[in-house]
C-alpha cells in the first residue's frame, strides 16, 4: 500500500510540473529617420508685395526654398471669368534668367486666383539678390470662345492696323468656328493664320516683378 502510495504523488508531482516557458519579446527597428542632403538647404522669406500693371494687381506673399525647387506664392485679380492663368513668368538670379516653372492652383474665387509656382535651381544656385517675374497672364479661347469672345477683338485690331483680314464664324460639325474669309493680297494664309491667332488677343502682360533675399 505505502509502495502504491509513494507511486501516485510521483505521478501527480511529475504531471504537475512544468517546464518554463521561454518568452520571445518582438524586436523593434529604430524610427526611420528623413534623409536631408545638405546640399539642397531650405529657406523661406515673406514678400508681401503687390504690383499694378495693364490694370492687373498681382501679389506675391511668400517665396521658399524647398530642396530643389524655389516656390513663390503668387495671387492675382482677373479681368473677366475666363480660364486665366499664369502664361509666363521667369527666375533671376545671378544673372541667370529661368523661364521653365511648374504652377499650382491654390484658390479661385470671383475676381481672384491664386498660384503657387515652382522653378528649378542647382544646389549652388546664389538667391540672394534674386527676384521672380510675372511677364504676362494669358486665358486660352475654349470651344466657340473665338467666335464669341475673341473674333471681334480680332477684327476690330485688324482694321486699327489697315489689315484686310475679315473673319467669320462658320458651323463645322454643329461647333462655330472662327475663319479667315478673306486676305490682302501679297499675303499668305500661315502669315494671316499667325496674325490672327496670335496669343496677344487672349495675352495680358506685364511685367510684375518682386525682389527676394534668399541669403543661406
Amino acid at each position: 500500500m505505502k509502495k502504491l502510495i509513494v507511486l501516485l504523488l510521483l505521478f501527480v508531482t511529475a504531471c504537475g510540473a512544468s517546464s518554463p516557458e521561454t518568452v520571445v519579446l518582438p524586436q523593434f527597428l529604430p524610427t526611420a529617420t528623413a534623409f536631408i542632403n545638405e546640399s539642397y538647404p531650405t529657406a523661406a522669406v515673406q514678400v508681401q508685395a503687390n504690383q499694378v500693371a495693364s490694370g492687373i494687381d498681382v501679389r506675391m506673399e511668400k517665396v521658399w526654398l524647398d530642396g530643389k525647387n524655389v516656390n513663390a506664392d503668387v495671387c492675382y485679380t482677373l479681368p473677366d471669368s475666363s480660364d486665366w492663368s499664369i502664361w509666363s513668368a521667369s527666375l533671376n538670379y545671378s544673372g541667370i534668367v529661368l523661364q521653365e516653372f511648374g504652377s499650382t492652383l491654390l484658390s479661385l474665387q470671383d475676381g481672384l486666383r491664386c498660384d503657387t509656382l515652382t522653378f528649378v535651381v542647382p544646389p549652388d544656385a546664389d538667391l540672394t539678390n534674386a527676384s521672380i517675374a510675372i511677364n504676362s497672364i494669358a486665358a486660352p479661347p475654349k470651344g466657340d470662345e473665338y467666335c464669341s469672345v475673341y473674333m471681334p477683338k480680332i477684327q476690330q485690331a485688324m482694321l486699327d492696323r489697315g489689315i484686310a483680314i475679315v473673319l467669320d464664324c462658320v458651323d463645322v460639325n454643329g461647333v462655330l468656328t472662327m475663319q479667315i474669309i478673306s486676305i490682302p493680297p501679297g499675303m499668305t494664309q500661315q502669315q494671316a493664320e499667325e496674325l490672327v491667332y496670335s496669343d496677344e488677343f487672349y495675352t495680358i502682360t506685364g511685367p510684375w516683378l518682386f525682389p527676394f533675399n534668399l541669403a543661406q
